[in-house]
């Protein structure tokens, strides 16, 4: 679902520098927590979901929608700027910070055993897909729902949900040992 914005239909051009305006606010954070969910590092997540707005608005003058929502459209960008990068760096996903939403607490028993069932899920992660991590990091992580994770991956919908299904059943599999 987008942002409302305050429309220019007299001109395209200015109503899409709207639409992207109101998805910088509302799309930013996401976009940067399914970064840091497939790079594992929050300065570089920063960067990438910057870098999206950046290519967005280089891009835009030639952006048709062709039935692919804008903030689809800027998924598919972040998506591609994760891909680029992992390749770049030829590493597989890590995370040295905890993920955000976590308790905080200074009791260092409770932050071991945090730090522990992170490291447990990123070692799960790890054996799913390449296309089954990508699923789940957008699905749980930036929070598309399958629709909207289909059309970032070009993939149908029940194709999504067959990935996803297979990967939380791995991912069950995994940390119940």
């Amino acid at each position: 679902m987008e942002p409302e914005y305050n429309g220019c239909p007299d001109n395209p051009l200015q109503e899409r520098e709207a639409r992207l305006a109101a998805l910088f606010d509302a799309c930013y954070p996401r976009i940067a927590r399914y970064a840091l969910a497939r790079i594992g590092d929050q300065s570089e997540a920063e960067d990438i979901a910057s870098e999206v707005f950046v290519r967005a608005i280089e891009a835009l003058p030639s952006y048709h929608e062709r039935g692919l929502p804008m903030e689809a459209w800027l998924f598919r960008i972040a998506h591609n700027l994760v891909v680029d990068h992992l390749r770049r760096v030829n590493r597989v996903e890590r995370s040295e910070e905890p993920a955000e939403g976590l308790p905080d607490s200074p009791d260092p028993a409770h932050i071991a055993e945090e730090r522990i069932r992170l490291r447990e899920v990123r070692e799960a992660m790890r054996t799913l897909t390449p296309q089954q991590r990508e699923v789940v990091s957008l699905r749980f992580f930036a929070g598309l729902d399958s629709k909207e994770v289909a059309e970032v991956l070009h993939k149908s919908r029940g194709s999504v949900r067959e990935m996803q299904r297979a990967a939380l059943e791995r991912l069950r599999e995994m940390l119940s040992q």
